[in-house]
């Protein structure tokens, strides 16, 4: 074969992923190897702002500016939001301080405890704009009815805090208090918020960092979150569909120099059900060493129950020092109890409230 053809070939072959790459770490069988540990954290969203439409990376002057807007965040978090708290405060107004969020408008975190990253990400040199590459427009599919009434169903459980029992105003039967098992899987501590501990793994505010420990019949990924542990069984089956996990159920492959791994047999509530998927979820991962520092994290969700058409998403995890460190978060602790011990006492003030009209 002439030398230029093999030239051109080769080329090819590199700009496609084809050649197996000699320089990165490789287990005594000669997989890759992926153990080591990641910090996810990235500011690029999950979802592309609608502004760049289908343009999956920023133009350089985009990225630019992206990135002092980045650098500018973080510092005025830095100098609004990281001042020891003051130990001789009191109690939060009545009504609650005006925070938002998850702090539920009593206060919350201070910046210390908030970790979501300092840059975005970057693939192939070029800033994304967002995780999901397909759809083409980087937002996740449209809702199915079903799906729409799972998405609703988790919008119920919330509320704007007014201090007032607002679900009874709305003569609803069944409170979004009246069972710990009714309040979200995040808020238990059954599963890190925001789809952490995945599949997919998606990054989230804080908590970011993940361990993976692989042997050649088994991959571990430990989440920093709430300490789940996904454990992946390589060249295996699949167990029984009416065995259903939190996570799903998880076997792994090689395919040349990446691990596919599939992932079924869901509960009815998982890491994705904030968004509005089924016990059907369907989740395809790809792992992938680009070299000794860095994973490529490709996955694809399909859930027909929840969503119109599948949706795939991909962004590296780079290496990081240190260890992960626990994450003492426990399902029964005491904050569940005193949010519905909350509950019951502004059920009480409304009871009250009602009798004295």
């Amino acid at each position: 074969m002439p030398r230029t053809l093999l030239s051109l070939l080769a080329g090819l072959a590199a700009s496609w992923g084809l050649t197996a790459a000699a320089d990165i770490p490789r287990t005594a069988d000669g997989r890759p190897d992926l153990s080591g540990v990641y910090d996810i954290a990235t500011l690029t969203p999950l979802q592309r702002p609608k502004e760049f439409g289908d343009n999956l990376y920023l133009t350089p002057e985009e990225a630019a500016k992206a990135k002092s807007l980045a650098d500018d965040l973080v510092q005025s978090i830095i100098e609004a939001d990281s001042k020891p708290s003051d130990p001789n405060r009191g109690a939060p107004p009545v009504g609650g301080d005006g925070s938002p969020g998850a702090a539920g408008n009593v206060g919350g975190y201070n910046a210390f405890w908030i970790d979501p990253g300092s840059d975005g990400f970057v693939v192939d040199g070029k800033y994304r704009t967002s995780i999901i590459h397909d759809p083409p427009n980087g937002q996740l599919p449209q809702l199915t009815p079903a799906g729409q009434a799972n998405a609703m169903g988790v919008l119920s459980l919330f509320g704007e805090n007014t201090g007032e029992a607002w679900w009874m105003k709305q003569n609803r039967p069944v409170g979004p208090y009246d069972d710990p098992e009714i309040r979200p899987l995040g808020e238990r501590c059954l599963l890190g918020f925001g789809s952490t501990s995945g599949p997919p793994m998606l990054p989230v505010l804080y908590n970011n960092v993940k361990r993976i420990v692989q042997t050649p019949d088994h991959v571990m990924i430990l989440n920093e979150m709430v300490h789940d542990a996904r454990i992946i069984r390589l060249n295996s089956e699949h167990g029984p569909a009416e065995v259903r996990k939190w996570m799903g159920d998880s076997i792994g492959w090689w395919d040349g120099d990446t691990l596919v791994v599939e992932t079924k047999h869901f509960r009815d509530k998982s890491g994705l059900y904030m968004f509005g998927a089924s016990a059907d979820l369907h989740v395809v991962e790809r792992f992938r060493r680009i070299d000794a520092d860095t994973l490529s994290y490709n996955f694809t969700v399909t859930d027909p129950t929840s969503w119109e058409e599948p949706w795939s998403g991909e962004y590296p995890w780079p290496a990081a020092d240190g260890s992960v460190y626990e994450y003492a978060c426990h399902e029964a602790n005491y904050a569940l109890g005193n949010i519905l011990r909350g509950a019951r006492l502004l059920e009480a003030d409304y009871e009250a409230s009602v009798g004295g009209e």
